[in-house]
């Protein structure tokens, strides 16, 4: 399914911490062009038309995970500019923090896109400067310090 990247989307994604706090679950994306290795996405998705950014969070985590979240806190908004396969996007992204219940397992753990997609969950160290897959939002760097503080 092809998405419409022409107008600007409106997205709320989790910083999901481990129970120990030393990673967070992300999801592991195919190869693009500007990502030949693939990349990493915080786990969330599209607000949808009249829902609100923190229904919307708790809505994809549902449907994604087959998960809640517990000690759901808003972080703040980052604005998301970026090319995919060479195609402009644009996203304005409300971020939050709480915990999966269930925790995806350490190996092996996976979540399903809407489109009926399974994408591979994995976990990345908050302290991730030997990483070597970009995280997206680029612009939620910023706030993961108020995760593991």
């Amino acid at each position: 399914m092809s998405i419409d990247r022409s107008y600007i989307r409106v997205k709320a994604m989790l910083i999901a911490p481990n129970g120990e706090g030393t990673a967070h679950a992300v999801s592991l994306n195919a190869p693009t062009a500007e990502n030949p290795g693939g990349f990493h996405r915080l786990i969330g998705g599209s607000v949808e038309f009249g829902e609100t950014h923190r229904a919307a969070v708790e809505r994809e985590v549902s449907e994604e995970l087959s998960a809640t979240i517990r000690d759901l806190r808003y972080l703040g908004v980052v604005e998301n500019i970026f090319q995919i396969d060479g195609e402009a996007g644009h996203e304005i992204v409300f971020v939050y923090t709480g915990r999966l219940d269930p925790e995806p397992a350490a190996m092996d753990a996976t979540l399903t896109e809407s489109d009926g997609s399974v994408v591979p969950v994995v976990w990345r160290p908050f302290d991730d400067s030997g990483e070597r897959l970009p995280l997206y939002p680029a612009e939620v760097m910023g706030l993961l310090a108020a995760v593991v503080e």
